[in-house]
């Protein structure tokens, strides 16, 4: 148990295995983004890489299949887990995923491969959890 809420990296695939589909990117990025509850829920605050590469892209006119991405989704995961300390590694081949947990690694941080693993978040008497 803690009893500060983690910021918490959900690593999965995004692009992995698409061939670029954006349905299938979509669906991806929709299976991380269904692991976000489970950590809010332990009193944690789940992030995704793609929450803030996206847009990033996006206002240089690009997408996640422009050769510009390469650019900005990996270095963003890594910027963004410089404030991270720990990380939810999700099922699935993910060249990006591994590189973020393999970072996680190096900077000392846990990686948990599911949601029971994490701790939970112990509420202050009195205040919000």
């Amino acid at each position: 148990m803690t009893d500060r809420p983690m910021l918490i990296l959900i690593a999965g695939p995004y692009r992995s295995g698409t061939g670029g589909d954006p349905a299938a990117m979509a669906a991806n990025l929709a299976r991380l983004e269904a692991a976000a509850w489970p950590v809010f829920a332990a009193g944690h605050l789940p992030v995704i890489g793609e929450w803030i590469a996206l847009p990033v892209l996006r206002s240089a006119g690009a997408g996640p299949t422009d050769p510009l991405a390469d650019q900005v989704l990996y270095p963003a995961a890594d910027r963004l887990l410089a404030h991270c300390d720990a990380v939810l590694r999700l099922p699935g081949d993910s060249a990006g995923a591994d590189q973020d947990v393999a970072t996680a690694r190096r900077r000392g941080l846990p990686v948990y491969h599911d949601v029971a693993q994490l701790p939970r978040r112990v509420p202050v008497e009195g205040g919000i959890a």
